[in-house]
């Protein structure tokens, strides 16, 4: 009984704490597109592509604007 109120517990906390703006980002970054002292960063799943912080990806979602399209 105890073992499944910890499990609740960790399950409520993990949906509390987590970045729903970047969970279906998954960031690459790409060396060769370097530029400025920036990494260049490529997300796999929305086609974003942005330059920035060598040692840490991109936190925020970066989609495109596809809704502007008419």
């Amino acid at each position: 009984m105890i073992v499944a109120v910890g499990l609740i517990i960790a399950f409520v906390l993990v949906l509390i704490f987590s970045n729903r703006q970047t969970r279906n980002c998954r960031w690459r970054e790409n060396r060769r597109n370097d530029r400025d002292g920036q990494r260049y960063y490529h997300c796999v799943s929305c086609g974003a592509e942005t330059w920035g912080d060598p040692k840490h990806p991109p936190k925020v979602c970066l989609k495109p604007d596809t809704d502007s399209e008419v």
